[in-house]
């Protein structure tokens, strides 16, 4: 089983700090250091506004802003990873910060939730013919389905996800797990954003899981995007411990240890009903959590789609949803039938007829 620890963007654009990080995660038990490449432009829009996260409400944009990195920054951090024993691993967020990846020759890639229906990023990956770590959070069967069909299955992990901050531990449904794997045809595991150490991840092993993410941060009281719910390093090696033990055991084995740990209650509440439904807490952010086609800046009636005038990107609260993203390089060219203010989602409606 591979064991991630997300330490995303809780370096805060320190690599002394980020060193600190790997070199934790590394004594913790875990074998992947995973990381965000972050460009505030490829993933919101300037008037995203701010959006709840574990710390309060954010001005997302201007953090992401404060956040951007040059490749040398990320070379550093997949030195330092592996000269831990860890395998670097991160998340692009858009072609330029794929591009960026690629140049860093990574063993394997991961794509967030929200890029799971970024078809032009999907497109770019799937050329890449690396393994590649798919979340499934605030997605549908048929989204997962869409994605894997443009990424191909193989070397796919999905790791089955709550898109939630924290997500709550009854939303996880792990019982979906076998359907996910013979539906979907692909290896399973558990992205985690639940505030227990271990709960969903050691129930996940009673489903073959491969592999387990989860948020690490030095304390919780850290000031990262989502310090408020990773794991410290105590936390993270206690799971850690107990994933390496389940792994040792038959299922009858297993059941019985984790009823050593947990009430059957607890164990039962994330197993679920086995069905792929959006889960309670992220329900409502689907489609702005997700990506859709915006406009860069105010359009006037009449304006001609380009590349540089739209753009795919995170929704999130404040602005309305456009298209879904397999639509991009069928709009270009189409001229749009009212105005449309910066930031705006475009939508079907809103091209003129006489274009297609």
């Amino acid at each position: 089983m591979n064991i991630i620890a997300e330490i995303g963007t809780a370096h805060r654009g320190s690599l002394k700090k980020a060193e600190t990080l790997i070199r934790a995660a590394a004594v913790s038990g875990a074998d992947t250091a995973k990381f965000q490449i972050v460009f505030a432009r490829e993933i919101l829009h300037p008037e995203t506004g701010n959006v709840p996260l574990p710390g309060g409400d954010t001005p997302l944009y201007e953090v992401f802003e404060s956040l951007e990195k040059d490749i040398s920054f990320y070379r550093e951090l997949k030195q330092m990873s592996e000269a831990e024993g860890l395998v670097f691993l991160a998340s692009p967020f858009g072609l330029e910060s794929a591009a960026l990846l690629k140049s860093l020759d990574p063993q394997a890639v991961k794509i967030a939730s929200p890029e799971v229906n970024y078809t032009q990023l999907l497109r770019e990956i799937s050329g890449w013919e690396l393994p590649v770590y798919l979340s499934s959070g605030v997605s549908r069967m048929e989204d997962l389905k869409e994605a894997l069909d443009i990424l191909g299955r193989r070397d796919v992990t999905l790791l089955h996800c709550v898109t939630s901050y924290p997500a709550p531990e009854e939303d996880y449904n792990l019982s979906v797990l076998p359907l996910l794997k013979s539906e979907l045809k692909v290896p399973v595991g558990i992205s985690d954003h639940s505030l227990d150490p271990s709960l969903v991840p050691s129930v996940g092993t009673l489903y073959g899981i491969s592999a387990v993410e989860k948020h690490f941060t030095l304390s919780r009281e850290e000031d990262g995007l989502d310090d408020p719910i990773a794991l410290e390093p105590g936390d993270f090696r206690l799971m850690c411990e107990r994933l390496r033990e389940l792994e040792a055991l038959d299922s009858e084995e297993k059941q019985r240890k984790l009823e050593s740990w947990f009430s059957a209650d607890r164990i039962r509440a994330v197993q679920g009903h086995g069905r792929k439904v959006l889960a309670a807490s992220e329900e409502r952010n689907y489609g702005r959590t997700n990506r859709s086609i915006h406009a860069m800046k105010a359009l006037e009636k009449g304006t001609l789609l380009t590349a540089e005038n739209c753009a795919v990107l995170r929704t999130e609260k404040k602005l309305t949803p456009g298209m879904h993203p397999r639509f991009f390089d069928q709009i270009l060219g189409c001229r749009i039938n009212r105005e449309i203010s910066s930031g705006e989602g475009i939508n079907r409606e809103d091209l003129e007829q006489t274009d297609h």
